[in-house]
């Protein structure tokens, strides 16, 4: 269709970008309109306001599609924004450093439905810290933890699959089901990792807000306790 061309030169796309730039050439030449051959449908042809209505149509329901998703996401993005706000207002009312890390992984494992999290601290191990898989500490800091220089360098979420050194030094045991990861740098105090047994949980495109906040509000909680 773009290859025609009619008698005076122009070519099809330039007559069809003629018509774009003037919605109203129909109007004044209807009878053009009445000899314009519409794309036929089970063998009967549509007159020109039919075509243009069922087109009409189509864009409506792709609209109203788009309007839904949009809607969808709205609502998501709202309750994340409720749990992320229920989280940081429970770290405030802690008034310990081992209350406080409790209350991250509970909070992440009960409100955000995640299947391993591990929160890495840059400090000494302490009494008042709990003995557990999920807490890893790194009094050395980043020198510690040379699989995860360059990481903390850029200073920003990954989220994704990651490296099967890094797999084994977070989780471990675990690290065979660990299928998509989330990984948080917590501003001067250590890291967050989420892992999922879903390798569609945790993607490099999705977005990081909402972990950005989560990690703020961690690294809150925590400066409050400085190492003793």
């Amino acid at each position: 269709m773009s290859e025609m061309s009619v008698k005076d030169g122009l070519t099809a796309m330039e007559v069809a970008s003629y018509l774009r730039r003037h919605p109203e050439f129909l109007a004044e030449f209807p009878d053009i309109a009445l000899t314009l051959a519409m794309p036929r449908e089970q063998g009967a042809t549509t007159s020109l306001a039919s075509y243009q209505l069922e087109v009409l149509r189509d864009k409506n329901r792709e609209l109203n599609r788009r309007l839904h998703e949009l809607i969808e996401i709205a609502a998501e993005n709202e309750q994340l924004m409720v749990r992320v706000h229920s989280l940081t207002v429970a770290l405030m009312r802690e008034h310990t450093l081992g209350g406080s890390v409790r209350r991250v992984v509970a909070g992440l494992t009960e409100d955000f439905h995640t299947d391993l999290v591990r929160l890495v601290l840059f400090r000494n191990a302490s009494a008042e810290l709990p003995s557990a898989d999920w807490l890893i500490l790194a009094a050395g800091g980043a020198r510690e933890l040379p699989a995860f220089a360059e990481f903390i360098k850029r200073n920003e979420p990954l989220c994704g699959r990651l490296q099967q050194d890094k797999l084994d030094a977070l989780f471990g045991a675990h690290a065979g089901s660990v299928l998509s990861t989330v990984l948080m740098p917590i501003d001067g105090v250590g890291m967050l990792a989420i892992g999922s047994h879903d390798a569609n949980r945790f993607h490099p495109g999705m977005g990081t807000v909402f972990l950005k906040l989560i990690g703020e509000a961690i690294a809150a909680a925590v400066a409050r306790f400085p190492p003793g």
